[in-house]
């Protein structure tokens, strides 16, 4: 027996959440502070949701962007850039593009695969991109593993003369013969990181953005505080359906799960997020993994390429790096958070009693 456990609910439960957490806010006016207008529609295949204390033209012009970038980038869309790229083998991207799959194709390399905007063939074939969820044949899956590999991705900025899509300053991008790519596993972090900055750059002090879960503030709530952001417990029978609440200020927090999305045949449970090496989901006893920091598609890439990494590895990556931190949630219940966060994180009140570890370089 086969069923699926949809990713857009649970990304709903996700964005719930943190709505309920911030809803402190929106009475503000009565003191004479900013208030939060809200916008909310459903993109990139999830539900998301702006906050932010502006002019709700700042929030039309939000979800302009949203849907510029999801056009450009859908891999369904044969109008997009990344649609003609994994058809044709080549195509001239725009400068948004190009910096995406600039940024993307750094966090692959910088984890050393771990993260692989090449496995998409793969994901498809499991299933997870179409619906039609299936275990493929280990030849199969070797077959495809030929063809994912981020580092024949390649690209060449300058004048290109073939009508580039709005840049005379254009990119070409090339992949190999029988790669196909996708941008999904940043390209809300991304987005996140964009709107952040296009709402500063008008004028807003207080925001908070939740593309489907993947969070990111502009400064405090206007009350004053700090925003609370919940972790989603990634354990079934959950009764609060969160972990853990961040207070946060100034940053992304971006979380990836096996919960998010997944299927169950013959008793066994399969997740989307694969390990590009092996083809198949990632199994090394994390179920959840939340990046914090202060770029948004760098903590979205590394939400999944650390969970890819196991526990042991990733806490390894973190103490040469200096730019995030993180809460690790292992299959057995316990959660491993770095010492950067370890005064603003605190477990929900359904975890109290879970192991707690406060990890430092």
């Amino acid at each position: 027996m086969r069923f699926l456990k949809a990713r857009f609910n649970m990304k709903m439960i996700v964005g719930a959440a943190v709505a309920v957490m911030s809803l402190t806010a929106l009475s503000a006016c009565a003191f004479g502070r900013p208030v939060l207008k809200t916008s909310s529609l459903f993109a990139m295949d999830t539900i998301m949701e702006i906050q932010a204390a502006g002019d709700e033209e700042l929030l039309t012009g939000a979800e302009t962007m949203i849907r510029d970038l999801e056009k450009k980038l859908s891999v369904t869309d044969e109008e997009s850039e990344i649609y003609a790229l994994n058809r044709d083998g080549e195509a001239v991207v725009s400068s948004d593009v190009a910096d995406i799959m600039t940024q993307a194709l750094a966090v692959c390399d910088e984890t050393d695969g771990a993260l692989d905007i090449s496995i998409y063939p793969v994901l498809k074939a499991w299933g997870f991109t179409t619906g039609s969820y299936r275990v493929p044949e280990a030849d199969e899956i070797d077959a495809l593993l030929e063809n994912v590999d981020y580092r024949k991705v390649q690209q060449d900025t300058g004048t290109v003369l073939l009508s580039p899509p709005s840049d005379a300053e254009a990119t070409l991008v090339t992949i190999a013969p029988g790669m196909q790519v996708d941008l999904g596993s940043v390209v809300k972090g991304y987005t996140g990181s964009a709107i952040a900055q296009y709402l500063r750059d008008n004028g807003v002090k207080s925001a908070l953005i939740n593309l489907g879960g993947n969070v990111e503030c502009i400064g405090k709530k206007p009350d004053g505080n700090k925003w609370k952001v919940a972790i989603k417990s990634p354990f079934a029978d959950s009764k609060t359906g969160i972990f853990g609440v961040i207070d946060a200020e100034d940053m992304a927090i971006i979380t990836s799960g096996g919960y998010e999305r997944y299927f169950e045949e013959d008793g066994k449970t399969y997740w989307h997020i694969l390990d590009p090496k092996t083809g198949y989901p990632a199994e090394n006893g994390l179920v959840s993994v939340t990046i914090i920091g202060s770029d948004g598609l760098r903590c979205d890439g590394l939400s999944t390429a650390l969970f890819v990494m196991g526990l042991d590895s990733a806490i390894d990556f973190w103490k040469q790096s200096g730019d995030f931190d993180a809460v690790f949630i292992t299959e057995s219940g316990e959660a491993y958070i770095t010492s950067g966060i370890a005064d603003s994180f605190t477990l929900y009140s359904e975890y109290y009693d879970a192991p707690l570890h406060v990890l430092s370089r």
